[in-house]
């Protein structure tokens, strides 16, 4: 049986893949990779690939899409296919970069962390999806298991340019983006 890596995004767990595990786990081995504990880029792709033999499928959503493209610079020899889910191939932007030094400076403060509210709901989720309280929920309590110390480690994460890499994908790839996607717009 092929086996499927799924790399879940900036303060998610294997919980942001609960309703397509099950699923895609009757044509494939599932594993979702757990990307809380690297505090590098090139140690995060390592952690991913420990343990899996032989070739794999790969998908990565938002940062663990930019994991999904390191796991593919160093093994690319192993991924027999690769998905790509609202994440970018490009450094960030002056503007993000500072947005992600405003996170970390609010981290230091001593306030509580609250994880995900609705400024980020908004932010990161189309309107409908802000608006319902199940999802919110979910999501603010994976960001609540994974607390303030993943955050800030991902969000140190260096985010390289990609964009040679991209030309040299010769395995099938699917790339896909939500349209309103605010982070990461098509």
């Amino acid at each position: 049986m092929r086996q499927l890596l799924l790399i879940p995004g900036l303060m998610n767990d294997a919980d942001v893949w609960r309703d397509v595990a099950a699923p895609l786990s009757r044509a494939a081995r599932v594993r979702v990779a757990d990307i809380s504990r690297g505090e590098t880029l090139s140690g995060l792709a390592d952690e991913v690939v420990e343990g899996v033999e032989g070739a794999f499928a790969l998908v990565g959503f938002s940062l663990g899409g930019i994991v999904a493209l390191e796991v593919f610079r160093r093994a690319r020899g192993r991924v027999s296919h690769l998905g790509l889910i609202g994440t970018t191939a490009f450094p960030d932007s002056a503007e993000r970069a500072v947005a992600r030094q405003r996170v970390l400076a609010q981290l230091g403060t001593g306030e509580r962390f609250h994880g995900f509210g609705a400024m980020l709901a908004k932010e990161y989720l189309a309107p409908e999806s802000a608006a319902d309280p199940a999802l919110v929920g979910r999501i603010k309590a994976m960001a609540e298991r994974l607390g303030p110390d993943v955050l800030a480690r991902q969000t140190l994460l260096g985010r390289p340019d990609n964009s040679a890499l991209l030309p040299t994908i010769d395995c099938s790839t699917a790339v896909a983006c939500g349209a309103l996607d605010q982070v990461t717009p098509p």
